[in-house]
Protein backbone atom coordinates (compact mmCIF):
# COMPACT_ATOMS: atom_id res chain seq x y z
CA UNK A 1 0.00 0.00 0.00
CA UNK A 2 1.04 3.22 -0.16
CA UNK A 3 3.18 5.40 1.72
CA UNK A 4 0.33 7.79 2.44
CA UNK A 5 -1.05 5.07 4.32
CA UNK A 6 0.70 3.57 7.36
CA UNK A 7 0.78 -0.50 7.11
CA UNK A 8 -1.66 -2.32 9.15
CA UNK A 9 1.03 -4.37 10.64
CA UNK A 10 2.17 -1.30 11.66
CA UNK A 11 -0.61 -0.13 12.95
CA UNK A 12 -1.13 -3.97 14.94
CA UNK A 13 2.38 -3.46 16.33
CA UNK A 14 1.18 -0.48 18.43
CA UNK A 15 -0.65 -2.54 20.35
CA UNK A 16 -4.54 -0.49 19.77
CA UNK A 17 -6.88 -0.78 22.63
CA UNK A 18 -10.19 -2.41 22.72
CA UNK A 19 -9.61 -4.72 19.37
CA UNK A 20 -11.16 -8.09 19.78
CA UNK A 21 -8.78 -11.31 20.01
CA UNK A 22 -9.24 -13.35 17.12
CA UNK A 23 -8.54 -16.96 17.62
CA UNK A 24 -7.30 -17.46 13.97
CA UNK A 25 -5.30 -14.51 12.08
CA UNK A 26 -5.09 -15.73 9.04
CA UNK A 27 -8.81 -15.70 8.52
CA UNK A 28 -8.52 -12.02 10.18
CA UNK A 29 -5.99 -11.66 7.16
CA UNK A 30 -8.30 -13.13 4.65
CA UNK A 31 -11.14 -11.19 5.70
CA UNK A 32 -9.44 -8.02 5.61
CA UNK A 33 -8.41 -9.18 2.03
CA UNK A 34 -11.69 -9.43 0.96
CA UNK A 35 -12.64 -5.95 2.09
CA UNK A 36 -10.34 -4.10 -0.12
CA UNK A 37 -11.67 -5.19 -2.68
CA UNK A 38 -14.96 -4.37 -2.33
CA UNK A 39 -16.65 -0.34 -3.83
CA UNK A 40 -16.54 2.52 -1.35
CA UNK A 41 -19.62 3.19 1.26
CA UNK A 42 -19.17 6.74 0.45
CA UNK A 43 -17.82 8.64 -1.87
CA UNK A 44 -14.26 11.16 -1.22
CA UNK A 45 -16.18 14.02 -2.78
CA UNK A 46 -18.98 13.85 0.14
CA UNK A 47 -16.50 13.98 2.81
CA UNK A 48 -14.80 17.03 1.17
CA UNK A 49 -18.60 18.49 0.94
CA UNK A 50 -19.69 17.63 4.59
CA UNK A 51 -16.16 19.01 5.95
CA UNK A 52 -17.30 22.66 3.88
CA UNK A 53 -20.53 22.43 6.11
CA UNK A 54 -18.69 21.68 9.12
CA UNK A 55 -15.95 24.65 8.43
CA UNK A 56 -19.72 26.72 8.46
CA UNK A 57 -20.43 25.44 11.77
CA UNK A 58 -17.50 25.95 13.03
CA UNK A 59 -17.58 29.81 12.35
CA UNK A 60 -20.84 29.88 13.72
CA UNK A 61 -23.09 29.81 10.71
CA UNK A 62 -24.47 26.21 11.33
CA UNK A 63 -25.76 23.83 14.12
CA UNK A 64 -24.54 19.80 13.52
CA UNK A 65 -27.48 17.39 14.44
CA UNK A 66 -25.56 14.16 15.33
CA UNK A 67 -27.44 10.57 16.55
CA UNK A 68 -28.23 7.35 16.44
CA UNK A 69 -27.92 4.08 18.06
CA UNK A 70 -25.12 3.13 20.54
CA UNK A 71 -24.54 0.03 18.42
CA UNK A 72 -26.88 -0.67 15.63
CA UNK A 73 -27.00 -4.77 14.60
CA UNK A 74 -27.55 -6.88 11.99
CA UNK A 75 -31.30 -7.59 12.82
CA UNK A 76 -31.93 -3.91 12.88
CA UNK A 77 -31.00 -3.39 9.27
CA UNK A 78 -34.70 -3.26 7.65
CA UNK A 79 -36.66 -0.74 5.98
CA UNK A 80 -38.91 0.09 8.89
CA UNK A 81 -36.38 0.39 11.61
CA UNK A 82 -33.93 2.83 9.45
CA UNK A 83 -36.80 5.00 8.44
CA UNK A 84 -38.27 5.37 11.95
CA UNK A 85 -34.54 6.25 12.71
CA UNK A 86 -34.13 8.74 10.16
CA UNK A 87 -38.15 10.17 10.68
CA UNK A 88 -36.71 11.12 14.25
CA UNK A 89 -33.33 12.97 12.93
CA UNK A 90 -35.36 14.69 10.20
CA UNK A 91 -38.36 15.68 12.61
CA UNK A 92 -35.27 17.21 14.85
CA UNK A 93 -33.88 18.43 12.09
CA UNK A 94 -36.42 20.56 11.26
CA UNK A 95 -37.61 21.69 14.76
CA UNK A 96 -34.04 23.19 14.88
CA UNK A 97 -33.87 24.87 11.83
CA UNK A 98 -37.05 26.61 11.67
CA UNK A 99 -37.03 27.57 15.74
CA UNK A 100 -33.43 28.23 15.68
CA UNK A 101 -33.55 29.86 12.08
CA UNK A 102 -30.14 28.00 11.94
CA UNK A 103 -29.09 25.78 9.06
CA UNK A 104 -28.54 22.43 10.26
CA UNK A 105 -26.16 19.59 9.34
CA UNK A 106 -27.54 16.26 10.08
CA UNK A 107 -25.17 13.13 10.80
CA UNK A 108 -26.10 9.98 11.51
CA UNK A 109 -24.75 7.11 14.17
CA UNK A 110 -25.37 4.91 11.47
CA UNK A 111 -24.29 2.42 8.82
CA UNK A 112 -21.00 1.47 10.48
CA UNK A 113 -21.37 1.79 14.14
CA UNK A 114 -21.27 -2.13 14.58
CA UNK A 115 -18.52 -2.43 17.23
CA UNK A 116 -18.62 -0.41 20.77
CA UNK A 117 -15.20 -0.27 23.30
CA UNK A 118 -15.97 -1.71 26.91
CA UNK A 119 -14.89 -1.22 30.04
CA UNK A 120 -13.98 -4.55 30.97
CA UNK A 121 -12.68 -7.42 28.24
CA UNK A 122 -15.31 -10.29 29.71
CA UNK A 123 -18.67 -10.76 31.15
CA UNK A 124 -19.03 -13.14 34.35
CA UNK A 125 -22.71 -14.12 34.88
CA UNK A 126 -23.23 -17.08 37.30
CA UNK A 127 -19.89 -17.78 37.84
CA UNK A 128 -19.41 -18.25 33.80
CA UNK A 129 -17.09 -15.91 32.29
CA UNK A 130 -17.06 -15.31 28.71
CA UNK A 131 -15.61 -12.29 26.58
CA UNK A 132 -17.96 -9.48 26.38
CA UNK A 133 -20.13 -8.40 23.74
CA UNK A 134 -18.10 -5.51 21.60
CA UNK A 135 -20.61 -5.36 18.93
CA UNK A 136 -22.48 -7.18 16.06
CA UNK A 137 -19.14 -6.60 13.98
CA UNK A 138 -17.45 -8.27 16.61
CA UNK A 139 -19.65 -11.44 18.03
CA UNK A 140 -23.09 -12.03 19.32
CA UNK A 141 -25.13 -10.45 21.95
CA UNK A 142 -26.43 -14.35 23.42
CA UNK A 143 -24.48 -15.33 26.39
CA UNK A 144 -22.90 -18.10 24.77
CA UNK A 145 -19.22 -19.57 24.28
CA UNK A 146 -19.96 -20.11 20.52
CA UNK A 147 -22.01 -16.26 20.35
CA UNK A 148 -19.19 -14.52 21.92
CA UNK A 149 -16.40 -15.94 20.28
CA UNK A 150 -14.69 -13.04 18.42
CA UNK A 151 -15.68 -14.13 14.29
CA UNK A 152 -13.85 -11.83 11.58
CA UNK A 153 -16.69 -12.43 9.01
CA UNK A 154 -18.68 -10.29 11.15
CA UNK A 155 -16.37 -7.63 9.66
CA UNK A 156 -17.98 -8.18 6.48
CA UNK A 157 -21.40 -8.55 7.36
CA UNK A 158 -20.78 -5.22 9.21
CA UNK A 159 -19.87 -3.87 5.23
CA UNK A 160 -22.74 -5.37 3.84
CA UNK A 161 -24.75 -3.83 6.64
CA UNK A 162 -23.61 -0.85 5.99
CA UNK A 163 -24.52 -0.74 2.48
CA UNK A 164 -28.08 -1.79 2.76
CA UNK A 165 -28.52 0.81 5.26
CA UNK A 166 -26.91 3.59 2.99
CA UNK A 167 -28.85 2.64 0.29
CA UNK A 168 -32.27 2.82 1.68
CA UNK A 169 -31.06 6.22 3.63
CA UNK A 170 -30.24 7.58 0.42
CA UNK A 171 -33.14 6.30 -1.20
CA UNK A 172 -35.45 8.05 1.46
CA UNK A 173 -33.36 11.70 1.69
CA UNK A 174 -33.23 12.29 -2.28
CA UNK A 175 -36.54 10.15 -2.88
CA UNK A 176 -39.41 12.08 -1.72
CA UNK A 177 -39.58 10.80 1.93
CA UNK A 178 -37.46 13.95 2.89
CA UNK A 179 -39.68 16.40 1.58
CA UNK A 180 -40.75 19.47 3.71
CA UNK A 181 -44.89 18.73 2.40
CA UNK A 182 -44.25 15.29 4.22
CA UNK A 183 -43.64 16.59 7.76
CA UNK A 184 -47.16 15.65 9.11
CA UNK A 185 -46.75 11.78 7.99
CA UNK A 186 -43.39 12.10 9.80
CA UNK A 187 -45.88 13.02 12.50
CA UNK A 188 -48.50 9.96 12.10
CA UNK A 189 -48.19 8.00 15.26
CA UNK A 190 -45.10 9.47 16.55
CA UNK A 191 -45.57 12.71 18.67
CA UNK A 192 -47.78 11.35 21.06
CA UNK A 193 -47.15 13.40 24.06
CA UNK A 194 -49.56 16.03 24.09
CA UNK A 195 -46.97 18.96 25.08
CA UNK A 196 -44.47 18.09 22.14
CA UNK A 197 -47.33 16.97 20.12
CA UNK A 198 -48.90 20.55 20.27
CA UNK A 199 -45.36 22.17 19.80
CA UNK A 200 -44.29 20.39 16.83
CA UNK A 201 -48.08 20.31 14.95
CA UNK A 202 -48.07 24.45 15.47
CA UNK A 203 -44.56 24.75 14.02
CA UNK A 204 -45.25 22.28 11.07
CA UNK A 205 -48.61 24.57 10.62
CA UNK A 206 -46.51 27.48 10.56
CA UNK A 207 -44.31 26.20 7.69
CA UNK A 208 -47.05 24.64 6.20
CA UNK A 209 -48.25 28.35 5.33
CA UNK A 210 -45.16 29.94 4.73
CA UNK A 211 -44.35 26.91 1.66
CA UNK A 212 -48.54 27.79 0.90
CA UNK A 213 -47.61 31.54 0.35
CA UNK A 214 -44.25 31.04 -1.53
CA UNK A 215 -45.94 28.43 -3.60
CA UNK A 216 -48.94 31.23 -3.96
CA UNK A 217 -46.46 33.84 -5.31
CA UNK A 218 -44.64 31.23 -7.90
CA UNK A 219 -41.86 30.78 -5.79
CA UNK A 220 -40.73 27.45 -6.17
CA UNK A 221 -38.15 25.73 -3.58
CA UNK A 222 -37.38 22.92 -6.11
CA UNK A 223 -34.96 20.39 -4.45
CA UNK A 224 -34.09 21.84 -1.69
CA UNK A 225 -37.54 21.23 -0.47
CA UNK A 226 -38.08 17.87 -1.07
CA UNK A 227 -34.33 16.45 -0.40
CA UNK A 228 -32.26 16.67 2.51
CA UNK A 229 -28.15 16.35 3.28
CA UNK A 230 -27.47 13.56 5.61
CA UNK A 231 -24.23 12.28 6.22
CA UNK A 232 -22.89 8.69 8.08
CA UNK A 233 -20.99 8.72 10.50
CA UNK A 234 -19.51 6.26 13.14
CA UNK A 235 -16.83 5.18 15.87
CA UNK A 236 -13.44 4.29 14.10
CA UNK A 237 -12.49 1.87 16.31
CA UNK A 238 -11.67 -1.70 14.79
CA UNK A 239 -8.42 -0.82 13.24
CA UNK A 240 -8.71 -3.99 10.42
CA UNK A 241 -11.92 -2.66 9.42
CA UNK A 242 -11.02 0.93 9.18
CA UNK A 243 -7.43 0.26 7.51
CA UNK A 244 -9.18 -2.07 4.55
CA UNK A 245 -11.79 0.85 4.13
CA UNK A 246 -8.96 3.42 3.70
CA UNK A 247 -8.76 4.18 -0.16
CA UNK A 248 -6.04 6.52 -2.00
CA UNK A 249 -8.90 8.64 -4.07
CA UNK A 250 -8.46 9.16 -7.83
CA UNK A 251 -9.10 12.92 -7.91
CA UNK A 252 -6.57 14.17 -5.21
CA UNK A 253 -4.13 10.69 -4.81
CA UNK A 254 -4.99 11.19 -0.88
CA UNK A 255 -6.90 8.76 1.47
CA UNK A 256 -10.00 9.03 2.49
CA UNK A 257 -11.90 6.45 4.59
CA UNK A 258 -14.51 4.87 2.60
CA UNK A 259 -16.90 3.01 5.11
CA UNK A 260 -18.14 6.68 6.32
CA UNK A 261 -17.98 10.57 5.80
CA UNK A 262 -17.45 11.38 9.72
CA UNK A 263 -15.03 9.26 11.86
CA UNK A 264 -14.14 9.88 15.69
CA UNK A 265 -12.08 8.43 18.25
CA UNK A 266 -13.26 7.76 21.67
CA UNK A 267 -11.83 8.27 25.35
CA UNK A 268 -10.17 4.74 25.51
CA UNK A 269 -8.66 4.80 21.71
CA UNK A 270 -6.91 8.81 21.30
CA UNK A 271 -3.75 8.65 22.76
CA UNK A 272 -1.41 10.47 20.71
CA UNK A 273 0.98 8.48 19.30
CA UNK A 274 -1.57 5.42 19.44
CA UNK A 275 -2.54 3.19 16.24
CA UNK A 276 -6.27 4.73 15.88
CA UNK A 277 -4.39 8.62 15.94
CA UNK A 278 -1.89 7.25 13.30
CA UNK A 279 -4.08 6.07 10.69
CA UNK A 280 -6.72 8.57 11.39
CA UNK A 281 -4.57 11.95 10.92
CA UNK A 282 -3.41 10.48 7.82
CA UNK A 283 -7.43 10.74 6.29
CA UNK A 284 -9.07 13.59 4.55
CA UNK A 285 -12.52 12.62 5.77
CA UNK A 286 -13.66 15.37 8.61
CA UNK A 287 -12.51 13.71 12.21
CA UNK A 288 -14.17 13.94 15.42
CA UNK A 289 -12.60 12.99 19.13
CA UNK A 290 -14.61 12.83 21.99
CA UNK A 291 -13.16 14.42 25.24
CA UNK A 292 -14.25 13.47 29.23
CA UNK A 293 -13.96 15.18 31.83
CA UNK A 294 -10.22 13.96 32.96
CA UNK A 295 -8.92 15.33 29.61
CA UNK A 296 -5.65 17.22 30.18
CA UNK A 297 -6.44 20.97 27.81
CA UNK A 298 -2.58 20.29 26.98
CA UNK A 299 -3.02 16.34 25.46
CA UNK A 300 -6.28 17.87 23.78
CA UNK A 301 -4.18 20.61 21.86
CA UNK A 302 -1.38 17.93 21.62
CA UNK A 303 -3.89 15.40 19.77
CA UNK A 304 -5.53 18.48 17.69
CA UNK A 305 -1.87 19.72 16.16
CA UNK A 306 -1.68 15.93 15.46
CA UNK A 307 -5.06 15.03 14.01
CA UNK A 308 -5.47 18.92 12.51
CA UNK A 309 -1.78 20.42 11.34
CA UNK A 310 -3.26 22.76 9.05
CA UNK A 311 -5.65 24.58 11.09
CA UNK A 312 -7.82 23.32 8.11
CA UNK A 313 -11.58 24.38 8.61
CA UNK A 314 -13.92 21.89 9.08
CA UNK A 315 -11.51 19.52 9.82
CA UNK A 316 -11.72 18.64 13.54
CA UNK A 317 -14.86 18.05 15.74
CA UNK A 318 -14.60 18.13 19.54
CA UNK A 319 -17.23 16.46 21.09
CA UNK A 320 -17.52 16.81 24.97
CA UNK A 321 -18.73 14.07 27.50
CA UNK A 322 -18.41 15.47 30.82
CA UNK A 323 -21.96 14.71 32.52
CA UNK A 324 -23.90 17.03 33.90
CA UNK A 325 -22.09 17.53 37.16
CA UNK A 326 -18.67 17.98 35.43
CA UNK A 327 -19.02 20.14 32.11
CA UNK A 328 -18.98 23.54 33.82
CA UNK A 329 -15.76 23.27 35.34
CA UNK A 330 -14.25 20.49 32.83
CA UNK A 331 -14.88 22.28 30.05
CA UNK A 332 -13.96 25.62 29.98
CA UNK A 333 -9.69 25.25 30.07
CA UNK A 334 -10.22 22.86 27.16
CA UNK A 335 -12.05 25.17 25.12
CA UNK A 336 -10.23 28.34 26.01
CA UNK A 337 -6.66 25.82 25.27
CA UNK A 338 -8.17 24.97 21.80
CA UNK A 339 -9.23 28.56 21.05
CA UNK A 340 -5.60 29.95 22.07
CA UNK A 341 -3.78 27.64 18.82
CA UNK A 342 -6.12 29.54 16.39
CA UNK A 343 -7.98 26.80 14.81
CA UNK A 344 -12.11 26.99 14.81
CA UNK A 345 -13.06 23.79 15.56
CA UNK A 346 -16.75 22.25 15.92
CA UNK A 347 -17.76 22.27 19.21
CA UNK A 348 -20.33 19.71 20.25
CA UNK A 349 -22.05 18.71 23.20
CA UNK A 350 -22.70 14.56 24.10
CA UNK A 351 -24.86 14.74 27.13
CA UNK A 352 -25.40 11.15 26.92
CA UNK A 353 -21.87 9.50 27.78
CA UNK A 354 -21.39 11.20 31.00
CA UNK A 355 -24.71 10.45 32.47
CA UNK A 356 -25.01 6.54 33.10
CA UNK A 357 -26.36 5.13 36.23
CA UNK A 358 -27.66 1.69 37.38
CA UNK A 359 -30.92 2.34 38.55
CA UNK A 360 -32.62 0.03 41.14
CA UNK A 361 -33.42 -2.49 39.57
CA UNK A 362 -30.39 -3.11 37.59
CA UNK A 363 -30.86 -1.89 34.47
CA UNK A 364 -28.25 0.63 33.04
CA UNK A 365 -30.25 4.07 32.34
CA UNK A 366 -29.69 7.52 32.16
CA UNK A 367 -31.80 10.68 33.27
CA UNK A 368 -33.26 13.15 31.16
CA UNK A 369 -32.63 16.21 33.29
CA UNK A 370 -28.96 14.69 33.67
CA UNK A 371 -29.22 15.33 30.17
CA UNK A 372 -30.28 18.91 29.86
CA UNK A 373 -28.54 19.89 32.38
CA UNK A 374 -25.20 18.73 30.81
CA UNK A 375 -26.98 20.54 27.74
CA UNK A 376 -27.79 23.64 29.45
CA UNK A 377 -23.96 23.48 30.59
CA UNK A 378 -22.70 23.38 27.25
CA UNK A 379 -24.66 26.71 26.17
CA UNK A 380 -23.71 28.58 28.86
CA UNK A 381 -19.72 27.51 28.91
CA UNK A 382 -19.53 28.90 25.04
CA UNK A 383 -21.91 31.69 26.09
CA UNK A 384 -19.59 32.53 29.13
CA UNK A 385 -16.58 32.38 26.62
CA UNK A 386 -18.05 34.13 23.24
CA UNK A 387 -17.36 30.56 21.14
CA UNK A 388 -19.99 28.97 19.48
CA UNK A 389 -21.45 25.87 20.89
CA UNK A 390 -21.48 24.11 17.08
CA UNK A 391 -23.50 21.03 17.63
CA UNK A 392 -25.57 17.89 20.06
CA UNK A 393 -24.70 14.18 19.75
CA UNK A 394 -27.48 12.24 20.48
CA UNK A 395 -27.61 8.13 21.18
CA UNK A 396 -31.44 7.67 19.99
CA UNK A 397 -34.01 5.55 18.46
CA UNK A 398 -37.46 6.03 16.74
CA UNK A 399 -39.06 3.26 18.76
CA UNK A 400 -40.98 3.89 21.95
CA UNK A 401 -38.13 2.39 24.05
CA UNK A 402 -38.28 2.77 27.82
CA UNK A 403 -34.20 3.10 28.51
CA UNK A 404 -33.82 6.64 29.72
CA UNK A 405 -35.89 7.57 33.02
CA UNK A 406 -37.72 11.11 32.68
CA UNK A 407 -38.81 13.53 30.06
CA UNK A 408 -42.16 14.56 29.23
CA UNK A 409 -43.25 10.82 28.98
CA UNK A 410 -41.48 10.58 32.31
CA UNK A 411 -40.34 7.04 32.22
CA UNK A 412 -39.75 5.79 35.70
CA UNK A 413 -37.34 3.17 37.14
CA UNK A 414 -40.08 0.68 37.03
CA UNK A 415 -40.64 1.43 33.52
CA UNK A 416 -37.13 0.31 32.38
CA UNK A 417 -38.17 -3.36 32.18
CA UNK A 418 -41.47 -2.61 29.51
CA UNK A 419 -39.05 -2.19 26.92
CA UNK A 420 -35.70 -2.00 27.49
CA UNK A 421 -33.99 -3.21 24.04
CA UNK A 422 -30.62 -2.11 23.74
CA UNK A 423 -27.77 -4.47 23.41
CA UNK A 424 -25.36 -2.07 25.21
CA UNK A 425 -26.09 2.02 26.41
CA UNK A 426 -29.36 3.12 26.90
CA UNK A 427 -31.32 5.47 23.93
CA UNK A 428 -33.71 8.05 23.85
CA UNK A 429 -36.71 7.55 23.15
CA UNK A 430 -38.64 9.40 19.99
CA UNK A 431 -40.47 11.55 22.21
CA UNK A 432 -38.12 12.38 24.28
CA UNK A 433 -35.83 13.40 21.23
CA UNK A 434 -37.85 15.47 19.78
CA UNK A 435 -38.35 17.00 23.09
CA UNK A 436 -34.94 17.78 23.24
CA UNK A 437 -34.73 19.35 20.02
CA UNK A 438 -37.08 21.78 21.30
CA UNK A 439 -35.04 22.57 24.30
CA UNK A 440 -31.82 23.11 22.16
CA UNK A 441 -33.90 24.98 19.73
CA UNK A 442 -34.91 27.48 22.36
CA UNK A 443 -31.26 27.83 23.78
CA UNK A 444 -29.55 28.69 20.19
CA UNK A 445 -32.73 30.96 19.55
CA UNK A 446 -31.42 33.22 22.31
CA UNK A 447 -27.45 33.48 20.59
CA UNK A 448 -26.88 36.10 18.89
CA UNK A 449 -24.93 34.56 15.70
CA UNK A 450 -25.43 34.99 11.93
CA UNK A 451 -28.22 33.55 10.61
CA UNK A 452 -28.53 32.26 6.66
CA UNK A 453 -32.19 32.73 5.99
CA UNK A 454 -31.71 31.82 2.05
CA UNK A 455 -34.65 29.64 1.03
CA UNK A 456 -32.23 26.72 0.41
CA UNK A 457 -31.53 26.60 4.08
CA UNK A 458 -34.86 25.60 5.02
CA UNK A 459 -33.91 22.25 5.27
Amino acid sequence: MTDLIPALDALRALHPPQQPVYDDPAAVDAVVGQLRQLPPLVFAGECDDLKARLAEAAEGRGFVLQGGDCAETFDAVTAASIQRRLRVLLSMGVVLTYAAEVPVIKIGRIAGQFAKPRSKASEVRDGVTLPAYRGDAVNGFEFTPAARRPDPNRLLRAYYASAATLNLVRAFTKGGFADLHRMHSWNADFVRHAHVSARYEQLTGEIDRALAFMRTIGVDGGEAYRTVDFWASHEALLIDYEHALTRIDSRTTLPYNVGGHLLWIGERTRQVGGAHAELLRRLRNPLGVKVGPGADPDDIVRLADVLDPDHEPGRLTLIARMGAARIREALPPIVRAVEATGRKVVWVCDPMHGNTFEAANGYKTRSFADVTAELDGFFDVHAELGTWPGGVHFELTGDDVTECVGGAVDVSEADLESRYETVCDPRLNRQQSLELAFMVADRLSQLDHPRSRAVADVM
